[in-house]
């Protein structure tokens, strides 16, 4: 039988993906804390229902978990048949959202409330998680494998990689494309998307149809009759393309400077030839950039416009590398970090240019806000850190059974 809460025993976590993503650090977190886990992977096929439930039951005969942990919401079905078994089987499901839940949540059935607690990276987001259906919410940011981004990773034989200003992200140009062309959006709201983008980049509002029903209340017909899965597009397509209009504001903020812009070939259509940039195509996230950002005296961040006031991956893993950051400055970055000590900060694209004259020309500012970085990671952001939450989190709202 299972423990009871107070043993002091972290509680054994199955590990439930249908992608292999961000999964392997948490299965590396729970290694370094000797926490038991076993990762299921389901992989990308379609699996009936009665596979489905029979390979579950033998993982849970087998493992006997104490709960069932995802990443935005990966291995969980849409049809309902995980919140139903979990519930039979009193085994609290977890889902860390480290992506807008409003675009997943709307595809899936509503939970179980009394068995499923959703973790958002966003604090803002959490309000949406009740309009969902989940009681049980909890914000838990991104963290970082500090192991793996560590100094010492620089690859001194890669010059290319050298650089005063660095900037590492997509272009959402052809993101953008496919989740438009995936709504096949009326001709109303065709003509109001890129508008309606400008404005959500522009605007406090996290949602665009909250953006649309204050600014154009007579598309939001049109927009209802799109059906769940077509709005969800749209809604994406709206707030990627708000990202690339911010994107490039503020990675055009450091063409002065000569910098050197990592990413997807979108950036040769909005970065032409003579603009200053130079181009490099996409890094591997784990083989390559823990290496590449202690290359650049200044790593440039901006965050998605999805993210309003949260933070992204880049605000840990460039510090944890020992390397210097500038990011736009985000509400819930002060919880994190101490802004102007630990890690630089820009307003806006204007800002943002006088920043770089600033920092460029300040080593010393450079090193000590690189290693005041670091530390704050290593006491507090790192994947350990964050998979410990999550154990908290579980004793706090599952109290296990004897």
């Amino acid at each position: 039988m299972n423990a009871p809460a107070g043993t002091g025993r972290p509680p054994r976590l199955l590990l439930l993906t249908s992608a292999y993503f961000l999964l392997g650090e948490l299965v590396t977190a729970c290694r370094r804390l000797n926490a038991p886990h076993l990762l299921l992977d389901l992989g990308a096929r379609e699996m009936d229902a009665a596979t489905f439930v029979s390979t579950l039951r033998a993982a849970v005969d087998d493992f006997r978990p104490d709960a069932i942990l995802t990443v935005n919401h990966l291995g969980v079905d849409h049809e309902g048949v995980l919140y139903s078994l979990a519930g039979d089987l009193r085994l609290p499901i977890v889902s860390w959202f480290v992506d807008n839940p409003e675009f997943i949540l709307p595809l899936f059935p509503k939970p179980d409330a009394d068995n499923t607690l959703a973790l958002s990276w966003d604090l803002d987001s959490l309000p949406a998680l009740g309009r969902f259906g989940f009681t049980k919410t909890g914000w838990l940011p991104l963290g970082v494998d500090e192991e793996r981004f560590a100094p010492g990773r620089a690859a001194v034989d890669r010059p290319d990689w050298r650089a005063r200003v660095s900037f590492v992200g997509n272009s959402m140009v052809a993101k953008t494309l496919k989740r438009l062309e995936a709504a096949r959006p009326t001709p109303g709201l065709l003509k109001a998307f890129t508008p309606l983008a400008e404005a959500f980049a522009a605007s406090v509002d996290r949602g665009v149809r909250e953006l649309m029903a204050r600014r154009a209340p007579e598309l939001l017909p049109e927009f209802e009759g799109l059906g769940v899965a077509r709005t969800t597009a749209f809604e994406t397509a709206v707030v990627w393309r708000a990202t690339l209009g911010y994107r490039l504001a503020c990675v055009s903020a450091t063409l002065p400077f000569a910098p050197l812009v990592v990413g997807d070939p979108g950036w040769r259509e909005l970065l032409p030839a003579g603009c200053g940039a130079r181009l490099h195509a996409e890094l591997n996230y784990y083989e390559d950039l823990p290496g590449f950002y202690p290359l650049s005296e200044v790593n440039f961040n901006c965050t998605s416009a999805q993210m309003k006031g949260a933070v992204n991956q880049r605000v840990f893993d460039v510090p944890a590398a020992g390397a210097f950051l500038l990011t736009d400055r985000r509400a819930q970055l002060e919880r994190l970090f101490e802004p102007g000590v630990e890690m630089a900060v820009y307003d806006d694209p204007e800002d943002a240019a006088e920043q770089l004259s600033r920092y460029l020309a300040d080593a010393d500012a450079r090193r000590r806000m690189a290693g005041a970085g670091r530390a704050r990671v290593l006491a507090e952001h790192t994947y350990v850190h964050r998979l410990r939450a999550i154990h908290a989190a579980i004793d706090a709202h599952f109290p296990r059974r004897s």
